[in-house]
């Protein structure tokens, strides 16, 4: 049996849910009543709590940059720190938003300080967004104190733990790209 851990079989007691050995006792796998496995409703259930959180997070994250900042725009700062200069059109199929929204998210970021625009140098009609002098030092101000707050949540794992967990999380996102 794999072990979960302990808030997820907290979660499941609560739900009435059987975290047991993953199976009916006959080697074939529980379902739900719509047929749907017990493994990909937990998966389902704990993403969509991650994701909430993550949400919120992102958003006073966002705010801690710039009161002004959208938390939808906390990933660009995220992809152009680690990145570099990007075409908006190489950020919008990153994020998995269009033209127009990305446009107008760029704008705002613009319009702040955070990033600036020079042309291409591979194509002169492409312009690049990069993080300025200041987007870099209020971005990376909030991750490093995120950051921190990930090491006292997790104090308790292993480091192969958390590589594992972000091993798979990153598995799982290079999947859901395009």
């Amino acid at each position: 049996m794999t072990k979960l851990p302990q808030n997820f079989q907290d979660r499941e007691a609560e739900s009435g849910a059987d975290v047991g050995e993953g199976g009916n006792g006959e080697g074939q796998p529980l379902r739900s009543g719509q047929g749907v496995d017990q493994e990909f409703l937990a998966l389902e259930r704990e993403l969509t709590v991650l994701l909430r959180r993550a949400r919120a997070s992102s958003g006073e994250m966002a705010r801690e940059v710039h009161p002004d900042l959208e938390s939808a725009a906390y990933g660009l700062l995220v992809r152009l720190d680690e990145r570099g200069g990007q075409r908006a059109t190489e950020l919008a199929a990153y994020i998995g938003v269009g033209k127009a929204t990305m446009s107008r998210q760029l704008r705002a970021l613009e319009e702040l300080g955070l990033i600036a625009r020079e042309p291409d140098p591979a194509d002169g009609r492409a312009w690049l967004v990069h993080l300025t002098e200041e987007g870099r030092a209020r971005f990376r101000t909030v991750r490093d104190a995120r950051r921190a707050r990930y090491v006292r949540q997790l104090a308790n794992w292993d480091r192969k733990e958390v590589a594992e967990l972000a091993r798979l999380l990153h598995q799982l996102n290079r999947r859901s790209e395009g």
